[in-house]
This record gives structure tokens, sequence and C-alpha cells, in this order.
């Protein structure tokens, strides 16, 4: 599909693929739409939010987000949910609180500075007259040093504390950010989110995109994204998010883009990423941001001590894996949409870009697979599969 394609086809109608499965292409008045969120309400709702602009890193990027009511066809119009004019607004993570807050974390920062950047949070209002229609409160920054990057959903500790996986994106003195040095840490409040402490996981050199998840008791596991472009990485927590191990190559490849992971109603674990790796592609590009065209005579950080970052490798396909042992291996991979996945420029008007990355994914209380991820940067694609779907596609792969 052409950008223009891809552009009529932004309704946000849900239209039946095949008889398990259903799509859409969700409106927008941006021409890039990336890195989508979706978060279910207690009213049924799903809500998908995602950052959108010209390009990623200019300071006209802002978050953005749709409803989908339930029992509704359609997903609703685009509303605005942040409005800096001097950042990029990037990575909305949504969280509905104890207290019945749904509050909106997101990052920002100056250009391609990822070393600069702040979290803010705000409280996201639905407006009881019109639930489809989204504000948000004027929000503040968190206490936590900058270079501090969001992806993943927040967890609750058995004390009631706030953890916050977050991805710290280093300062070099005198040298720009290239992700050579990024390591994972979890943001820390026990106060609702008034204050924030940081703690860093110990050999986490390239390690960001912390996705944790609860398996019983006080065990926990989180998955990582990987600067090296090489594996998912794995690690454990057996006091409630407290501590963590040293984190361990997965049996799932990664091209050094996001994933996500859920524990299933069932007890299995799902990850849904782009599967493939450096030694699969000899595709690579200079760094995330090479083609702002901003005025930075600082040299690239020197790698020694920390990591070479692998960018450029294909964005695609978008799979779900499934492990029945823990998240320890995903013998299983069901494909959701294949295609290049080029990504060797971010631009989403000319059609250079055909990366479908950035996936995230909910379950339905009856089994139901809620998907959503990033369409040749121009859009924001959601697919249903309908209960059963794990089953149906080890029947069609059969």
């Amino acid at each position: 599909m052409t950008p223009e394609d891809i552009a009529s086809g932004m309704t946000g109608a849900i239209n039946a693929a095949r008889a398990t499965r259903r799509e859409a292409l969700l409106p927008s008045p941006m021409v890039q739409n990336h890195a989508s969120f979706l978060h279910a309400t207690k009213d049924g709702a799903l809500l998908c939010a995602w950052f959108g602009g010209s390009l990623e890193g200019k300071s006209d990027i802002s978050i953005y987000a749709s409803i989908l009511p339930s029992g509704a066809e359609s997903w609703g119009p685009a509303q605005q949910l942040s409005f800096d004019a001097a950042h990029s607004e990037q990575n909305p993570v949504l969280f509905s609180a104890p207290d019945g807050r749904l509050v909106l974390f997101h990052t920002s920062q100056p250009s391609g500075n990822q070393d600069e950047c702040r979290i803010r949070m705000a409280e996201v209002h639905r407006d009881p007259a019109d639930p489809t229609r989204l504000t948000t409160d004027e929000g503040r920054y968190l206490d936590l040093p900058r270079g501090c990057f969001i992806r993943a959903p927040l967890v609750l500790r058995d004390d009631g504390a706030w953890l916050l996986p977050i991805f710290r994106c280093v300062q070099r003195a005198g040298q720009k950010w290239n992700g050579s040095h990024d390591v994972a840490a979890v943001g820390v409040s026990s106060d609702d989110g008034k204050s924030w402490m940081l703690n860093d996981l110990p050999h986490s050199i390239g390690c960001v995109h912390m996705s944790p998840i609860l398996l019983d008791g006080q065990r926990q596991a989180a998955f990582f994204r990987r600067r090296q472009a090489d594996f998912v990485y794995r690690t454990d927590s057996i006091d409630g998010g407290r501590t963590w191990s040293p984190p361990q190559p997965t049996d799932v490849p990664n091209n050094n883009s996001s994933i996500a992971v859920i524990r299933l109603n069932d007890g299995r674990i799902a990850m849904i990423c782009n599967p493939v790796n450096a030694a699969a592609s000899a595709d690579r590009r200079a760094s995330l941001y090479d083609e702002l065209g901003v005025d930075d005579d600082r040299p690239d950080a020197d790698p020694t001590g920390g990591c070479i970052p692998v960018w450029g490798v294909p964005r695609a396909p978008v799979a779900v894996c499934l492990s029945e042992d823990g998240g320890l291996s995903f013998p299983l991979r069901i494909l959701i949409e294949n295609g290049p996945g080029t990504c060797l420029s971010n631009d989403s008007t000319d059609g250079r870009n055909q990366e479908m990355s950035y996936p995230w994914l909910l379950e339905d209380a009856d089994g139901g697979l809620h998907i959503s991820y990033t369409y040749h940067r121009r859009a924001i694609k959601y697919v249903h599969l309908a209960p059963g779907w794990a089953s149906t596609a080890q029947e069609r792969q059969a």
C-alpha cells in the first residue's frame, strides 16, 4: 500500500478480514503515527494511545488517543492529549490507578536527544455526557533523572507501590546519545505518583522496554528489547519486583524494536514482536534520528563500557509467540502480518518505510485478543482475533 492508500483507509471502521479476524486503521490527522498502547476501561471501552506528528523527534510530535466504545464498529476520532510545542512527546502509557484515576505517562524530549528526556504524567478525563471525548489536565514531570524513557505499563507491588518500567538513556559528556549505554531500571512511587525513586537493574546494558508480568505469588518475570538486535532478554524477581536477576537471552530473536508481553487467562505467556534479528538481515542505518536535519557537531557516544547498537534491521513480521513454561521458551509463533518491514527511513510520506512495529496486545475476558501496531509509520493498525485464536492459528499452520 502507498501512503495515500493507507491514508484513505484511516477511517476507524472495523472490517471483517475473515470470520475470526477483524481489522481497522485508526483515524489520525497526522502523517506519522507510531508507538500505540491499548488500555481497557471498566465500562468495556478500548482506548488506543500513540504519538503523531511529522517525524519522530520533531517538536510537533504529540500524544493522541482514540476510543472504541463497547460494541461499537468504528474507532472514534483522534484526540490530542499532550501540547508541548517545544518537545517531541512520545511513548504513551495508560494506567488505571487504584483510586480510579486514569493516568497518562509519556516521554518528552528535545529533538533526538533521548538522554535529555523527561517523563510526564497527566490525568485523563472522559466526558460524562460523551464518554468518547477525552481531555487531560496540565500534568507535571516526574522527579526522575533526565534520560528516563518508558514504553511498558505500570504494575502494583504487594505493598501498593507503583512500579514504572524504565530504560535510562545515559548521558555521555560532550557526546550524542546513540543507545550505546542504555540500561534498565524501575521507577518506584509509594505515594500514588507524587514522588519517585529509581532502582537500576544490574548487568542490563542494552536491555530496554522492560515488560514485566506476574507469574505467581511474589514471582515476576520481565522481558526486554535489545539495542544489540540479537534476542529478547528475560529477568526474574522472586520478591515482588524489588530486586531482579541479571537479564539472560530467550529463544525469541529481537531486531532492536519494541515488544509487549502479557499473561493469558489460561496461564500461558504471550509476547508480540518482530521475531527477527541482525543475523537475518544486512540492512543498517546510522541511528534512530539520522534524518532529523538538526545541527549537532558532537560525536556519537563512544561505546566503550557499553554496547554497539544496531539500527535498521527490518521490522516485520508481526507475530505472537506463546510460552507454556513461564516465558523460558516460546516454541509457538503465530503470524499476524508479514511484509518487507523496511525501516531505513522514518519518513511516512514517501513509501520508503514499510515497518509493522511496536505492537501491543490485550486479552478479553472471553479470550479474544486485541492487537495494535504501527503500519508503515503512516497509521496505527488494529486487529481483533476471536476467542480460540491460538488453536485456529495452529490448525492453519498444520
